[in-house]
C-alpha cells in the first residue's frame, strides 16, 4: 500500500473535537464504523449485511456506532473509539485538523451543493439571504450547513456577526424550526427534503452556482489506514458499488432508506435525487476547496488559527 503523509499542524483545541485521547484498545479483526443518519450508502451496507460478507473471508467483522453528526464522530476517531468515519461533510475533517487529529482521506463522495440549503417557512417574510440580517438560524455547527450558511452569508454582504446562530443538533434544529423559535434553518438531506414536504419549508438558497460543492468524505485513522490498506479496499469497493447501484435503482433504495429513515420512500428517493454517491479516490487536487472552507470559518472567528488543508494523509488502495 502506499500511503501519502506531511506532517501535521498543531493547533490549539478546537470547541467539541478533543485535540488529545489515548487510542482505546483495538482488535485488528474488528472494524469499528462511525455513521450517522445521512451516511447513506453505510446505512444500506449496514442493513443488508453486504460489507460483513466482503470482509468475512479477511476474518474481519464490524460494530456500528451511530452519531448525531460529523463532528462526534471525528471526535470518536481522533480519540481511538471507532476506526473508520462514514459519510461526514468537507469541513469536519478540517475542524479534526485544527485539534491535532492524525487523520486519514479514505474516499470522497463527488459534490451535491442541492444536497443541503437554508430554509424558510413557507409564510415566512424572509424573502433573500439579505434578509436573515437580526435573524436566529439554526445550524449544526462545524457542518456543511454551517459553511453553506457562512458563505451565503458572505455573498450577501453579511457576516455570521449579523444574525443569531442556534447551534443545535438536525433533529433539534427541525423541532427549532417547526416551533418557530428560530427564523431559518440550515439542514441537509435527509432532513432537508423532509421538511420541504412535511413542514413546508422553502429553499432560501442552496450551495448551486459555486456557493459552496458539499463534497462528503470516508476517512480513517491514520494508524488504522497505514496498517489496513487490504479492509479498507473492500470497504471502497462497497461503498463504490453501493453508490452505483442507488443511483441506478433510485425507486428500489427509496423503499429501503425510507424504512431506515422511517420517512415516506418518495421523500426518500427524491432526497436521494440531491446526492451525487459517486464515490472516487482522494487526491490533494481534489481536496482544494478545503482551503477555502478553512480561510471563511477562520475569518468568521469559528477557527482560532488558520489551517493547513494539504498537511493530511491520504489512503491509496493496495496495487496487489
Amino acid at each position: 500500500m502506499t500511503f501519502s503523509m506531511t506532517r501535521r499542524l498543531a493547533l490549539a483545541m478546537v470547541p467539541v473535537i478533543l485535540a488529545t485521547g489515548v487510542a482505546a484498545a483495538q482488535d485488528a479483526k474488528t472494524l469499528r464504523i462511525g455513521y450517522q443518519r445521512s451516511s447513506t450508502l453505510i446505512a444500506l451496507l449496514k442493513t443488508n449485511g453486504e460489507l460483513e460478507k466482503s470482509l468475512a473471508p479477511l476474518g474481519v467483522s464490524i460494530t456500528w456506532h451511530e452519531f448525531t453528526s460529523g463532528l462526534p464522530q471525528l471526535e470518536a476517531l481522533n480519540t481511538g473509539n471507532i476506526d473508520f468515519s462514514a459519510d461526514v461533510a468537507d469541513t469536519v475533517p478540517i475542524f479534526a485538523q485544527a485539534a491535532g487529529a492524525k487523520l486519514a482521506y479514505v474516499a470522497e463522495e463527488a459534490p451535491s451543493p442541492a444536497a443541503q440549503a437554508i430554509l424558510v417557512p413557507a409564510d415566512s417574510a424572509i424573502k433573500t439571504v439579505a434578509d436573515l440580517k437580526g435573524k436566529k438560524v439554526a445550524v449544526t455547527k462545524g457542518a456543511g450547513s454551517h459553511y453553506l450558511l457562512v458563505a451565503a452569508l458572505a455573498k450577501a454582504g453579511l457576516s455570521a456577526k449579523d444574525i443569531t446562530p442556534a447551534f443545535l443538533t438536525p433533529a433539534d434544529g427541525r423541532a427549532a424550526f417547526v416551533s418557530r423559535n428560530v427564523d431559518a434553518w440550515v439542514a441537509w438531506d435527509p432532513f432537508l427534503t423532509t421538511a420541504r414536504h412535511q413542514n413546508s419549508a422553502h429553499v432560501l438558497a442552496d450551495g448551486a452556482n459555486g456557493l459552496a460543492s458539499y463534497k462528503r468524505y470516508y476517512l480513517a485513522s491514520e494508524s488504522y489506514a497505514q496498517k489496513n490498506g487490504n479492509v479498507l479496499k473492500v470497504v471502497y469497493d462497497s461503498l463504490d458499488k453501493t453508490g452505483k447501484w442507488v443511483k441506478a435503482n433510485p425507486k428500489e433504495a427509496g423503499k429501503i432508506l425510507g424504512e431506515i429513515w422511517k420517512i415516506d420512500a418518495a421523500i426518500a428517493e427524491e432526497s436521494i435525487a440531491n446526492r451525487s454517491y459517486k464515490v472516487g479516490y482522494v487526491t490533494r487536487d481534489g481536496l482544494s476547496e478545503q482551503k477555502k472552507i478553512a480561510d471563511a470559518f477562520h475569518a468568521e472567528g469559528v477557527l482560532p488559527k488558520t489551517v493547513d488543508t494539504l498537511d493530511v494523509a491520504i489512503w491509496q488502495a493496495p496495487t496487489n
